[in-house]
């Protein structure tokens, strides 16, 4: 491979003015032009009271997020680390794929060379389904890679090479119980904070693999720092398809109790809302987060943070007939707990002051949806009239007692 095919153009704009390095947390200044965080604020922290590219006199110091180049930069960011693997990956490819009998060389031979050795197996891997059942099935194997994963230590880059390889085998992988151990989950930890979004995306779809009984759900959840590094992950700024994984991850350890209170005590529910309330989110993602409000609003704890939060109650009843027709039947659950099961006269207020939200229901009652999906609506439509008939009746007190006699 020749060393320009490597060479690497960096776009412009994503050249902080001031450093020209790739900005890490691009925001713009009045006068609209973006700065790296970092930059801009020791030039003001230094006196300035101008911008550096126009030399305008600001008229504010406030720095606005520019989150639509900051998603931009992530994604090319990504795209260049992958096409940094896909090279290492193609100089052997090129030569030729490694028969069986290579690969079980190979993997006696995993602690001489192992980056190149083990780049080789992802080759084979990637040829063909019969080679991931092969590799699935191969004595030893197996028991080489959950070694590495309990002893990798700081090696990252080797920790990713064999989390693409579980990836690619592990619909193939019949006893996953190893990657719950304290070792391994530690290993999962460090590629979480440190990985690339690739490696970091296929550990999570692996964690979640994991996840099938109540035990191993909880062995997750009592992994110091595991969970946290998930709610992390739900930040509204991160790469969307980091985020949808991190949801199906969520989702499938939530169901123990002491799970739920874990996350509430992590502020999942904040993270959920600013999901729900960003205009840009992918179907899925509103879908998945309903999904796990609609579970936490069966939970105590949860349930008292989603009354409280009127924000969250109305972006919920926002998103009623609006994105799919699994988000509605998240959202009328939702709102249902919180404000007819459990009758909580906050979470009432909150939805009656919504825009729109009698219309929708009166139009699910009339819908197509569940019949549950249709009770549930006209419960809701209760709290609207009941509400109603409230403020007449305080109307009609107050209007009495200041009748002249």
């Amino acid at each position: 491979m020749r060393r320009d095919d490597l060479y690497i153009t960096v776009p412009s704009l994503f050249r902080c003015p001031i450093s020209l390095d790739v900005m890490k947390s691009p925001v713009s200044l009045c006068t609209g032009v973006t700065y790296d965080r970092a930059s801009i604020q020791r030039w003001l922290d230094s006196g300035n009271n101008t911008c550096p590219a126009t030399m305008q006199v600001l008229q504010n110091n406030e720095l606005v997020p520019n989150r639509n180049l900051q998603r931009l930069i992530q994604i090319w960011s990504d795209s260049v680390a992958r096409r940094k693997v896909d090279a290492e990956l193609a100089a052997p490819s090129s030569v030729d794929v490694p028969s069986q009998d290579q690969v079980k060389l190979l993997v006696k031979q995993l602690d001489n060379n192992c980056f190149s050795s083990l780049t080789k197996i992802i080759c084979f891997a990637r040829e063909s389904e019969e080679n991931s059942e092969f590799l699935a099935r191969m004595d030893g194997f197996l028991n080489a890679v959950f070694d590495f994963m309990r002893n990798a230590e700081s090696d990252v880059k080797l920790i990713e090479q064999i989390v693409r390889i579980m990836d690619l085998i592990q619909s193939k992988i019949l006893d996953k119980k190893p990657l719950l151990e304290s070792n391994c989950l530690s290993t999962i930890l460090l590629v979480l904070q440190r990985g690339t979004l690739d490696s970091q995306i296929q550990l999570l779809r692996l964690l979640e693999s994991t996840a099938i009984d109540g035990e191993s759900k909880l062995k997750i959840v009592e992994k110091e720092g595991l969970v946290l590094e998930l709610v992390k992950s739900l930040n509204k700024e991160k790469d969307q398809r980091l985020i949808e994984a991190s949801l199906s991850c969520l989702s499938a350890i939530i169901k123990p109790k002491r799970v739920k209170t874990k996350l509430i005590q992590y502020r999942i529910i904040p993270e959920l809302k600013n999901l729900l309330s960003e205009p840009n989110m992918s179907v899925s993602i509103v879908e998945k987060s309903l999904k796990l409000l609609e579970t936490l609003s069966f939970c105590k704890e949860g349930r008292v943070e989603i009354r409280h939060d009127s924000v969250l109650l109305q972006a919920v009843v926002q998103k009623v007939l609006k994105v799919s027709n699994k988000s509605t039947e998240h959202a009328v659950t939702v709102l249902w707990s919180v404000c007819c099961l459990f009758r909580e006269e906050k979470a009432q207020e909150a939805v009656v002051s919504s825009s729109n939200g009698m219309t929708k229901f009166l139009l699910l009652m009339q819908s197509d949806f569940s019949s549950a999906v249709r009770q549930m609506s006209a419960d809701l439509l209760k709290i609207f009239r009941v509400n109603s008939n409230s403020c007449l009746s305080s109307y009609d007190t107050k209007t009495t007692h200041i009748m002249p006699c």
